[in-house]
């Protein structure tokens, strides 16, 4: 782990895009400012674990549990044809 001093209006570079911004400092609370592409996401460690937490769950759900949610949704099926080749209802 790199560990790095910074004080107020300070900022560290990570890459060439993100920028994390030392904005205000208050006892023991240090308040960031982070500057990254959109196509970055940027959580607090606990929201990040508990998306993962979800993320794990969805996809352990029983392959039964899929087939019977998926039969709920009504799939249009093969049209049928009359004897003269017209569509029938």
């Amino acid at each position: 782990m790199l560990v790095l001093s910074r004080q107020r209006d300070e900022t560290i570079m990570i890459g060439d895009e993100i920028e994390i911004t030392i904005v205000d400092i208050r006892g023991d609370k240090v308040r960031l400012g982070i500057s990254a592409p959109r196509t970055v996401q940027v959580h607090r460690k606990e929201v990040y674990e508990a998306i993962q937490r979800e993320n794990t769950e969805a996809a352990q759900v029983p392959i039964h549990d899929v087939s019977l949610a998926n039969r709920s949704v009504k799939q249009p099926g093969p049209a049928r044809l009359g004897g003269n080749g017209q569509e029938k209802a």
